[in-house]
């Protein structure tokens, strides 16, 4: 008999969805919803709560669950992320959880540990590396700039092909559901490469006025992340922009969906059409 996706999927046991409420989570938690497969969101916040400096949450917010799509918070580039990630798919497998799906990052060493850590495991894998988000901008901390009409970043002239959140959502919904996807690693971009400046007229198009791209240096920026209480090794992400590593388009969101990745001014118009940016 030929299986169904959501027939195959732990045998309809519970996904949960680490940082459920957060970009990607989120979207990934309604696409399983609508597909009528059991759900639980792993926050802080959450009936069961789920915090990855506290074990101790681990086991009931894994109770009756067979799938889980990983996140990690900060960044998995992170001191600690890759203990953390290895002691948790461990202990997640013990638990019953057959199928684990990793959200990772493009070209960041650090991650790739996470990423082996998990694949040894034990559970039917699948790792996603995606470019930055364009939701970055209206769901994250971008917005802020984009409100005050000033992106001040430290990217100079790099480039980066942005991914679109339901493009990624759409991809681990897929890997969570049809087996045919275990054991897969896809690099998910968007379908042309941006600099900042780029990104600054299409959200100007986007919203009728004027966003301003000022490139600044790497540490006048980390002194600003430092003054708004943000970890400063975010701004170390940014060099996985300006050494050019992931400074060309992939074909993972095609391989995985059969379908284009989503662009970047069709994005911005969106966004723009929810009022995320008036002011």
């Amino acid at each position: 008999m030929t299986q169904t996706p959501q027939d195959t999927q732990a045998d309809k046991k519970t996904t949960l969805v680490i940082g459920g409420t957060g970009k990607t989570g989120r979207r990934v938690a309604e696409r399983l919803a609508a597909l009528d497969l059991p759900v639980r969101v792993g926050s802080r916040n959450a009936d069961r709560p789920f915090v990855w400096e506290d074990p101790a949450t681990w086991e009931g917010a894994l109770e009756g669950v067979g799938a889980v799509y990983v996140t990690y918070y900060p960044d998995l580039a992170f001191p600690g992320a890759a203990e953390a990630v290895e002691a948790f798919s461990r202990f997640a497998v013990s638990r019953g959880a057959r199928r684990l799906v990793l959200l990772s990052g493009r070209g960041e060493e650090g991650a790739q540990v996470s990423e082996d850590k998990l694949k040894e495991s034990g559970a039917d894998w699948t790792i996603v590396r995606s470019s930055w988000f364009n939701q970055n901008f209206s769901e994250s901390f971008f917005l802020d700039p984009v409100l005050s009409g000033e992106l001040a970043l430290p990217t100079g002239d790099a480039v980066e092909p942005f991914t679109d959140a339901d493009d990624i959502a759409d991809v681990v919904t897929a890997a969570l559901t049809d087996p045919k996807h275990i054991g897969k690693t896809y690099e998910l971009s968007g379908p042309r490469l941006l600099s900042f400046q780029d990104v600054a007229e299409e959200l100007s198009k986007a919203t009728g006025r004027q966003i301003t791209y000022i490139p600044v240096a790497l540490d006048d920026y980390r002194a600003v992340l430092a003054e708004n209480g943000l970890p400063v090794e975010f701004a170390d992400l940014f060099g996985l922009i300006l050494d050019g590593r992931n400074a060309h388009v992939v074909n993972g969101v095609e391989e995985a969906l059969g379908r284009k990745a989503r662009d970047f001014s069709d994005y911005a118009r969106d966004a723009a059409a929810t009022g995320v940016w008036n002011v």
